[in-house]
C-alpha cells in the first residue's frame, strides 16, 4: 500500500487551516476514494476505480499549502481490482443461444452481468456480420452487382435488438437512480455549507459552537458523493468554512503547544510502529498492521511546524519500506507461478506423447500405469499456475490421463471378451470328449481324444471362475474313457504283486546305494538302478502312488548326495519313466501326456489370472508393493513348473 501524494508534506500552511480538528479532514478530502485492496493471489491488475479518479482531480485542484497532513489518505498504490473475466464461453455458441443467454442476463443486476452482456452483444453481431459476408459472396459468384446486393433480414437481430433495448432501459434506471443520490447528497452537503456559514458569520463566542461545527464535519463525511461538475466548487466551499472559522477560534499558545505535543509523542509511536514491521516476516501480516498505522495516523491533529516535516518524512519512509516488501513478495509469487506454470505444460506434453496403443498384455498396462501414476505425483508436488490459466493447464492434463484410463479400460473390455470367447471354445470340446467317453474303439477314440487334449492345449485362458469347473468336466469324460478302457485289458493282477516285491527290493537298494570317489561313475550306476526300475511292470493301482513315492524319495536323497539339482533331478527320472512307458505300449504314453497336458492347462491359466490381477494392484502404498512382489514370484515359479513339464511333454511327443 502506497499512500496517494506520499510525497507531499500533508500537514496544513499556518494561517490557513489550523488547530488539532484539522485531523478529522482526511476523510472529507478522500471520502470519494475507495481503497483497492490486491488479494495474495491477484498478479495482474487491469481495471482502476472510478472513485479514485474524482478525487484525484479533487485533490489536484488544491495547493500544497492548502493541503493539510490528514488530506493524505492510506490507498492501493495505484493497483486497481483484477477485472474478472466473464464465467461463460460463449464464443461457441449461436444467435439463438446467445439470445437465450442475453434473456437469462438481462433479468439480473445490471453491474453483475454488463460485461457478459456486452460480450454477447459483440458475439451476436459478429456472427451477423459473417453471414451478411457470406450472403454477399455467394450473390457475388451466382453473377450478381455488388451495388445491387441486400442482405437478407435476421428475425433474431430483432430479438436481440429488443432485449437490448430493455437492458439499457435497466442500465438507464440505475444510472438515474444514481445520479439521483449525488443529487440528494449535493443538495445535504449545501445544507450543512449553509450551516457552517451561519457559525462563522455568527457574533456569538464561537469557541462556543466548535463542538456544533465538528458535528457538522463529522455528518459531512457520512453523505456520499456527490455530481462530478459540482464537487470542486462544493470542496472549495466545505475548505474554506473550515479556514474561516477556525481563524476565529482563539485558543490560548499553552492549549496549542500541548496539543502539538501530544499529537508528536503518538506519530513517533506511529513511525517506530511502523518501523518494526520492516523485521516481520509475514509480508501480508505487516502490510496489513501497516494500513491500520496510516488509519490511526489519520486521526491524529497536526505537530509543530518545525518538526511536521521530519516527523512525516520518518513516518512515509517506514511505509516505503514495507511496501516495497510487500511488492516484491507478489512480484515471487508470479515468478513461481509462471516456472510451475512451465512445469506443468511440459509434464502435459510428457503425457500427450506417451504411446499406448502397442500395449497388448497385462503387464504392459501395469508397467505403463506405474509411469503415468508416476507423473501424476510429480502433478501433485507442483504449486499452482498463474490464475488465469492455472484451470486450463488443469484440464489440459486431466485430458490426457483420461484418455490414457479410457484406452487402459477399453484393453481390460476386450479382454474380459476374448476370456468368453475361449470358454465357448473349450465348452465345446468338453461337449465332444463326452460324446466319446462311452466308446469301445479304444484305439480310434484314443486318438481322438488326445487330439482334443492337443486343441484344449492351444486354447487361450478363460475367466478364474470358469477355469477349474471346464478343466474337471473335460478331464472327467477322458478319465472315464481310459479308466474303461484299462478294465478291459486288465489280467496282470498275479504280475503286478510280484512287481510291487521287485521295486521293493530296488527301493532298498537304491537307498543303500553308496557313492565312489569318481561323481560320474555314481551318477551312472544310480542312473542303472533307475532304468532298472523302468523295466518292471505295473503294481497294484491302490499301491502305486505309494511305492512311486517311496521310489522318488530314495532317489531324491541320491541325487542330492550327488548335487545333482532339482530340474535335472526330475528331468533324469522322467526320462526313466518314459522308457519304461514305452515298452510298455503306446497307451501309457497317451496316458501320461494326457496328465501333462492338463497339468500344463492349469499352470497356464494360474499364470494368466495372477498376470490379470497384478494389473489391478497398485505399489504406491507398501502394503500393495508386497503383494506384487510375491504375486511375481509366484507367476516365475509357475513358469519354471510350466516349462518343465513342456519338456515332458516333448520328451514323450518324441517316443510316441
Amino acid at each position: 500500500m502506497n499512500p496517494l501524494d506520499l510525497d507531499k508534506d500533508p500537514e496544513i500552511a499556518p494561517g490557513e487551516i489550523t488547530e488539532t480538528t484539522a485531523k478529522t479532514e482526511v476523510t472529507d478530502v478522500v471520502e470519494n476514494v475507495e481503497t483497492v485492496e490486491v488479494a495474495p493471489e491477484t498478479v495482474e491488475i487491469t481495471e482502476t476505480a472510478p472513485e479514485v479518479t474524482e478525487v484525484v482531480e479533487v485533490i489536484a485542484s488544491v495547493t500544497v499549502a492548502e493541503t493539510p497532513e490528514t488530506l493524505v489518505e492510506p490507498v492501493a498504490e495505484a493497483q486497481p481490482t483484477e477485472v474478472k473475466s466473464t464465467t461463460t464461453d460463449y464464443a461457441a455458441s449461436t444467435k439463438s443461444e446467445l439470445i437465450d443467454a442475453l434473456k437469462v442476463l438481462v433479468s439480473k443486476e445490471v453491474d453483475a452481468v454488463k460485461d457478459e452482456v456486452e460480450t454477447i452483444k459483440q458475439l451476436f453481431y459478429k456472427k451477423i456480420k459473417a453471414e451478411i459476408e457470406e450472403q454477399k459472396k455467394a450473390f457475388l459468384e451466382a453473377g450478381g452487382e455488388e451495388i445491387e446486393f441486400i442482405a437478407e433480414k435476421d428475425e433474431l437481430e430483432e430479438a436481440m435488438k429488443a432485449l437490448l433495448n430493455e437492458f439499457r432501459g435497466k442500465k438507464a434506471l440505475l444510472m438515474a437512480q444514481i445520479e439521483k443520490e449525488k443529487e440528494n447528497n449535493l443538495l445535504q452537503k449545501q445544507h450543512l455549507l449553509e450551516q457552517m456559514k451561519v457559525l462563522v458569520d455568527s457574533n456569538d463566542d464561537v469557541s462556543t459552537h466548535i463542538n456544533e461545527f465538528r458535528a457538522l464535519q463529522q455528518k459531512w463525511k457520512t453523505i456520499g458523493t456527490v455530481p462530478q461538475s459540482a464537487s470542486t466548487e462544493l470542496w472549495k466551499q466545505y475548505s474554506l468554512y473550515q479556514e474561516s472559522f477556525w481563524d476565529l477560534i482563539k485558543i490560548n499558545n499553552e492549549l496549542r503547544e500541548y496539543d502539538f505535543k501530544k499529537n508528536l509523542e503518538s506519530k513517533t509511536y506511529l513511525c517506530e510502529a511502523a518501523e518494526k514491521l520492516a523485521n516481520v516476516e509475514d509480508v501480508i501480516s505487516a502490510f496489513q498492521q501497516l494500513q491500520k498505522l496510516h488509519e490511526e495516523w489519520h486521526e491524529l491533529g497536526p505537530v509543530g511546524r518545525e518538526i511536521r516535516e521530519q516527523i512525516w518524512t520518518r513516518f512515509k519512509e517506514a511505509s516505503t519500506a514495507i511496501n516495497k516488501k510487500h511488492q516484491s513478495y507478489f512480484d515471487s509469487i508470479r515468478k513461481l507461478e509462471d516456472e510451475n506454470f512451465e512445469a506443468k505444460n511440459a509434464l502435459c506434453e510428457k503425457i500427450e506423447a506417451f504411446d499406448f496403443s502397442n500395449l497388448n498384455n497385462y503387464k504392459a498396462w501395469d508397467e505403463a500405469t506405474k509411469t503415468v501414476l508416476a507423473w501424476q505425483e510429480e502433478w501433485r508436488t507442483i504449486g499452482f499456475a498463474p490464475r488465469k490459466v492455472n484451470q486450463k493447464i488443469f484440464d489440459r492434463y486431466r485430458k490426457a490421463c483420461d484418455a490414457f484410463f479410457a484406452a487402459k479400460g477399453e484393453f481390460y473390455k476386450e479382454t474380459k471378451n476374448v476370456l468368453t470367447q475361449n470358454a465357448d471354445k473349450k465348452k465345446a470340446l468338453c461337449e465332444k470328449a463326452e460324446a466319446l467317453k462311452d466308446s469301445t474303439e479304444w484305439k480310434e477314440t484314443s486318438d481322438k481324444l488326445i487330439q482334443l487334449q492337443k486343441e484344449w492345449k492351444t486354447v487361450g485362458p478363460v475367466a478364474k471362475k470358469f477355469s477349474d469347473e471346464l478343466w474337471k468336466r473335460f478331464i472327467a469324460a477322458c478319465d472315464y474313457f481310459f479308466e474303461q478302457k484299462n478294465k478291459s485289458t486288465s489280467g496282470q493282477r498275479t504280475a503286478e504283486a510280484d512287481n510291487l516285491t521287485k521295486k521293493k527290493e530296488l527301493i532298498a537298494k537304491i537307498t543303500a546305494f553308496e557313492k565312489t570317489d569318481n561323481p560320474g561313475e555314481s551318477l551312472n550306476a544310480l542312473r542303472a538302478l533307475m532304468a532298472e526300475w523302468s523295466t518292471i511292470g505295473h503294481v497294484p493301482f491302490k499301491e502305486k502312488d505309494k511305492v512311486y513315492k517311496e521310489y522318488r524319495d530314495a532317489v531324491d536323497k541320491q541325487f542330492e548326495a550327488l548335487n545333482v539339482d532339482s530340474s535335472n533331478r526330475r528331468m533324469d527320472n522322467f526320462r526313466s519313466n518314459v522308457k519304461d512307458m514305452a515298452v510298455k505300449g503306446e497307451n501309457k504314453l497317451y496316458r501320461e501326456r494326457e496328465k501333462l497336458v492338463r497339468a500344463f492347462e492349469h499352470l497356464k491359466s494360474e499364470i494368466a489370472t495372477y498376470e490379470n490381477n497384478i494389473g489391478f494392484f497398485s505399489s504406491n502404498s507398501k502394503k500393495g508393493g508386497g503383494l506384487i512382489k510375491e504375486m511375481e514370484r509366484k507367476i516365475e515359479a509357475l513358469k519354471e513348473e510350466s516349462k518343465l513339464i513342456e519338456q515332458k511333454i516333448n520328451l514323450i511327443d518324441e517316443n510316441i
